[in-house]
């Protein structure tokens, strides 16, 4: 797959079809981006379990905080990895070993590891570098332009009003 350019489709798939995301190096200080893409995706109705060794124990935003991905307890359908590119690669390889495997590896804004991103592909998982799974999730539905960032989409379509939250595009998350 080119890493460089993913089309709205394979986005969209991926998060219409993940449900729990380990969020690897997340923090509990809220000016963190992995606090902020964490806090989001929960708001989305996605279950967001933090992983990071040195706050193992304690929770964030609600959820118990675990060492490692391995030390969760449930299937999880994404890793967000909030690490360098070199931790990336361990990261996924620990990923990989897991029953049953994630659905997706995502690399945070910045994080590009072609060799762990090979590894995740050959053994049947998704793989996506360098996006931020909060924006992406922003530009799909339409809040990305509430900012007055360019999504580089333009539409015609409405948002749709669901609860107090407003969404378009067809992101199929249950907000709770």
């Amino acid at each position: 797959m080119d890493h460089s350019h993913y089309s709205q489709y394979y986005i969209r798939d991926i998060l219409n079809t993940v449900h729990t995301i380990a969020i690897v190096g997340a923090s509990q200080k809220d000016i963190r981006p992995s606090y902020m893409a964490m806090m989001y995706m929960q708001q989305k109705g996605y279950r967001a379990i933090p992983i990071n060794p040195g706050l193992a124990g304690q929770e964030i935003l609600g959820e118990k905080v675990y060492g490692s991905i391995s030390e969760v307890e449930e299937p999880i359908d994404m890793v967000d990895i909030f690490r360098n590119a070199e931790a990336a690669g361990q990261i996924t390889d620990e990923a990989l070993t897991l029953s049953p495997l994630p659905k997706v590896i995502w690399m945070q804004l910045t994080i590009i590891n072609n060799e762990a991103a090979k590894r995740a592909e050959d053994a049947g998982l998704k793989v996506v570098m360098n996006r931020c799974p909060k924006m992406e999730y922003g530009k799909l539905c339409g809040e990305w332009g509430w900012m007055g960032a360019n999504s580089g989409r333009i539409t015609s379509r409405r948002g749709t009003i669901t609860g107090d939250r407003i969404q378009s595009l067809g992101i199929n998350k249950a907000v709770s």
